[in-house]
């Protein structure tokens, strides 16, 4: 069986490290925002070229306090995309506000931004843009467009650790955009939202986020919301919640992140091995190998055939493979009725498929997919 995903091959060669840290935490015996945590956010911040970072429990309560910092509530809209989990969406719904969703650019999966203006109302406040599968999303007419219009823009990161914004990605010489080319995606809108799922790039062993910013009242904010509403314990001062990033889990993400510049040009180096194994599939249409794309996710879209026959084919083959995602986030149950459709995202919630990868997949297990994959879209 090749899974989608091989934790272990990327946990064994750092094991030792991984040990190491996690005795420190229970030497210590400091649980609960131990020093481990405040090391870890200032590595973290360092890393991504940020002023601020707040690590919190999820990437979920990443996006909602990103949104409780800017005031967003009741009455506001929120712009974002149908294609993502639902964390998305529903950090928008959670705070009370309205998500309202604008198509994505199929050749990307992420949000069309030639369609944002026209979703902008005098009730909008702000654009989640989200960088699926580790590509960035058009942050040059995100902010520009944010600009224009008085908009917040909190980056919904939870798949992009470690991408850096490049402007040739979307025909912009990097020298027409110096201020935030080569920036990492979350250092670029007034927030980032960051999960650290253990299936991410940069991966705990269990729930964690982070927030970033470069504005200190939305850090400081940030930092009260996630321990109860209180600057001061015992004086809390507004709702907040109990958000804060187990110490266990910050020394390993202190670990990990000494890795993580290795392990996304791996992933991108096995997305092209794959690009380059199903080149001559016409039934397949593989992702752009853009600048800076982390390939979280390798999603292909299978033309012409039933893509859930195709995968239960891969299965049987012992193949696996996941669909992300089956259901636009505007056609969930919970929003039943309540949107127009979104084609291009119906569309490809059908057709779309991730292969197995990451960072030391084998060129022998890639070629053993592709081999399942191009019988699979033959019959």
């Amino acid at each position: 069986m090749i899974p989608i995903l091989d934790l272990q091959a990327d946990l064994n060669p750092i094991r030792q490290e991984i040990d190491d840290a996690i005795k420190r935490v229970l030497d210590n015996g400091q649980f609960i925002m131990g020093d481990e945590v405040t090391l870890f956010e200032q590595e973290v911040a360092q890393y991504l070229g940020t002023k601020y970072a707040i690590s919190v429990n999820s990437g979920t309560d990443a996006l909602v306090i990103a949104l409780r910092a800017l005031n967003i509530g009741e009455n506001d809209e929120v712009i974002t995309s149908p294609f993502s989990f639902f964390a998305t969406a529903e950090s928008i719904s959670s705070v009370g506000a309205k998500p309202i969703f604008v198509d994505i650019d199929p050749s990307s999966f992420n949000i069309d931004t030639a369609q944002i203006e026209r979703a902008i109302t005098r009730k909008t406040k702000a654009i989640i843009p989200v960088h699926l599968y580790g590509n960035a999303a058009n942050m040059n007419e995100i902010q520009r467009i944010a600009k224009q219009y008085n908009l917040k823009v909190v980056e919904d990161c939870a798949q992009s650790f470690g991408n850096r914004f490049h402007s040739a990605n979307f025909g912009i010489a990097p020298s027409q955009n110096e201020s935030i080319d080569n920036k990492f995606t979350g250092t670029i809108g007034d927030l980032g939202a960051y999960s650290f799922f253990p299936s991410k790039n940069l991966g705990a062993f269990g729930d964690g986020g982070l927030i970033t910013t470069d504005d200190e009242n939305l850090a400081n904010t940030s930092k009260m919301l996630r321990v109860h509403g209180a600057k001061k314990k015992y004086h809390n001062e507004v709702i907040g919640y109990n958000s804060r990033l187990d110490t266990i889990q910050a020394a390993i993400l202190r670990v990990k992140l000494r890795h993580i510049d290795t392990w996304n040009r791996m992933r991108f180096e096995a997305a092209g091995r794959y690009n380059h194994l199903l080149n001559d599939v016409a039934e397949i249409v593989c992702p752009k190998l853009d600048l800076g794309h982390v390939f979280h996710q390798y999603t292909i879209i299978i033309k012409n055939h039933n893509r859930d026959d195709v995968q239960n084919t891969l299965l049987d083959s012992g193949i696996g493979t996941m669909v992300y995602y089956p259901i636009p986030q505007d056609k969930l149950p919970v929003y039943a009725n309540d949107y127009d459709e979104c084609p291009i995202s119906s569309d490809l919630a059908d057709k779309v498929l991730s292969l197995p990868i990451w960072p030391s997949i084998t060129d022998d297990a890639q070629q053993k997919v592709v081999s399942a994959l191009k019988h699979a879209v033959s019959k």
